[in-house]
């Protein structure tokens, strides 16, 4: 198998993940939080969504998903490119609040789109170059597509387990 089908196969598997834990859910629910303090399923895959978007237009070198195509505007939110959840206090995740589970699967499969994109194109080769020399060892662009992946299935994963809670506080 080569390296564009096995990372294109890898990130591939987010997207029902994140459907899965989005679908049917009301505005009301995807900014609930289970427990005070505890990150909402709003921001959750917002948040996975912008660091996949931010970081792989880094790598692109191209306008992220959110600036580019609008979709800041959709989630009311300032177009800043920076603004991708890290280090996000309480009420700034509380901010998050998306109107439906429409717009925050349209933000992440145009951003899954994009990502595939650029998936497809890799080589072998690709991988070992450098993309980010601020760290030591710097990171190649490998390390930093394992890490996004990583990052996006761990936070999908959150919001299948708060899920779960709200789920089971419905019935």
């Amino acid at each position: 198998m080569d390296v564009a089908a096995v990372l294109t196969d890898l990130y591939g598997r987010i997207p029902e993940q994140v459907h899965a834990a989005v679908r049917g859910l009301s505005a009301e629910e995807l900014a609930t939080s289970p427990e005070p303090g505890c990150n909402t399923i709003g921001w959750l895959v917002w948040h996975l969504t912008r660091v996949q978007d931010a970081q792989i237009a880094d790598l692109m070198d191209v306008d992220q998903v959110w600036t580019a195509d609008g979709w800041a505007t959709r989630f009311g939110r300032d177009p800043d490119p920076a603004d991708t959840g890290y280090g996000h206090t309480r009420s700034q995740m509380e901010s998050v609040r998306p109107d439906g589970p429409e717009v925050l699967l349209g933000y992440f499969d145009a951003t899954w789109a994009r990502t595939r994109e650029f998936l497809q194109g890799l080589t072998p080769g690709d991988l070992d170059r450098v993309v980010d020399e601020r760290w030591d060892p710097p990171v190649t662009l490998g390390v930093r597509l394992v890490s996004i992946a990583d990052d996006d299935i761990a936070h999908a994963g959150q919001a299948a387990y708060v899920r779960g809670m709200l789920l089971r506080r419905r019935a």
